[in-house]
């Protein structure tokens, strides 16, 4: 963030700074997400931002290697419920304190039961004209159960909360913006856009730290041609259909193996897929790593996938995975949806599956392997694209520019 200048009633220069306290209720070292905060957090700072991140840990956690950003990490025994009530009982009295000390401007929260710890920040706030934003990253449609109700129920809650107390909204990309704004009723000029982004440095094709020879020795894939897939494992990502795509590819193609890393609710009945399926040469289920490490499983693979449904909760998302293959210049299968639209369009560093069926995932992934020697030309317009509009520079730029707006009109 640039410092704000401007001129006292004596002609001194006053340095002003935007002072963000951004507050999640991510468990850090649990939750495979917290790197999309972390990395537009330390953007921030690089852009003159004094920013605070608010979040749990279940134990020991490392801090961030941008030593700027100051972590509040509340140490608090992951239990579904607990954890959750004793981290708003602390917010609603450690709040208030931090917007003191830090003397924030800006207080950044998600549409959940953080909300609850809120409240008595929003009385100070009236008083130090300390700014609140609701960060929208997901509607939450996609779980199901008594959680599935509990997080819309929060969500709704939150979103109301905000529309009567909070002075503006951020969202991942414009249709959900547009979707956003129609289903609450509100005014699109409070909603600001920041999207998923990469790390240009880090999902780099060109580091020569990334041994992908090795790395497909060590799994036995040195002859293989590898489709990666990576993140979490839910019913409702075409996982059990793309397994089902490399039984029917088994047969011609041998050496097509899917290779997925991750956890997810659905890791078990993924391997008893996989095992009754008799496909154990040609899936490989594997733990998640770092997010560092990330970039060296991508550099091993052929193509990456990302076969989401055309459900309403994908179709104006920001898939972060796909921004990822597309950096290290991977060409992508993937769903023809808007969200995967709005980034790939019709350059060929995509190919888009009509749906989701076991048949239309095998027949692309077929096409890519049979063109195998033109992927990598072809994935050359994906790391165009990122870095053009998907860096996290680019993104904190569009946050910062929508943070200033807010201040300003204030």
């Amino acid at each position: 963030m640039k410092n704000i200048i401007s001129f006292d009633k004596q002609g001194l220069i006053d340095f002003k700074k935007i002072r963000t306290i951004w507050v999640s209720p991510t468990i850090l070292d649990i939750y495979l997400h917290t790197m999309t905060f972390f990395n537009i957090l330390e953007k921030l700072t690089d852009r003159g931002h004094d920013v605070s991140f608010v979040a749990m840990r279940s134990k020991a956690f490392r801090r961030l290697d941008n030593h700027k950003v100051r972590l509040v990490a509340i140490p608090l025994r992951f239990l579904p419920v607990f954890s959750s009530l004793m981290f708003d009982m602390v917010l609603f009295l450690s709040l208030p304190i931090l917007i003191i000390t830090s003397k924030s401007n800006v207080v950044v929260m998600s549409p959940d039961h953080t909300i609850l710890g809120s409240f008595q920040a929003l009385l100070l706030s009236k008083i130090k004209r300390t700014r609140f934003v609701l960060d929208v990253r997901s509607i939450p449609v996609e779980s199901a159960g008594f959680q599935g109700f509990l997080q819309k129920l929060w969500f709704n809650f939150s979103v109301h909360v905000a529309k009567r107390f909070f002075n503006g909204f951020t969202v991942i990309t414009p249709l959900m913006k547009s979707d956003f704004c129609n289903d609450f009723k509100i005014d699109p000029e409070k909603v600001g856009i920041w999207t998923s982004g990469v790390s240009d440095d880090l999902f780099n094709p060109d580091n020569p730290t990334l041994d992908k020879i090795n790395l497909k020795k060590k799994y036995g894939l040195s002859e293989k041609f590898v489709v990666l897939y990576h993140g979490v494992f839910t019913a409702t990502r075409g996982l059990p259909q793309t397994i089902e795509s490399i039984r029917i590819l088994s047969g011609t193609y041998p050496d097509i193996v899917f290779f997925l890393l991750g956890t997810g609710p659905i890791i078990s009945s993924l391997k008893r897929l996989v095992e009754n399926k008799g496909l154990e040469k040609n899936v490989i289920i594997r733990n998640p790593v770092e997010h560092v490490e990330v970039p060296k499983f991508i550099a091993m693979c052929d193509i990456g996938i990302v076969p989401l449904p055309d459900h309403p909760y994908w179709r104006s998302q920001s898939p972060l995975k796909l921004l990822e293959y597309l950096a290290m210049v991977k060409v992508v299968v993937l769903t023809d949806i808007p969200a995967h639209r709005a980034v790939v369009n019709e350059a060929k560093c995509g190919i888009y599956l009509s749906s989701i069926q076991a048949t239309e995932i095998a027949k692309a992934i077929e096409f890519a392997y049979l063109n195998k020697l033109h992927l990598e030309e072809w994935g050359k317009a994906g790391r165009k694209i990122v870095k053009q509009d998907y860096t996290w520079e680019k993104v904190a730029g569009d946050l910062e520019g929508y943070l200033e707006a807010l201040d300003d009109a204030h």
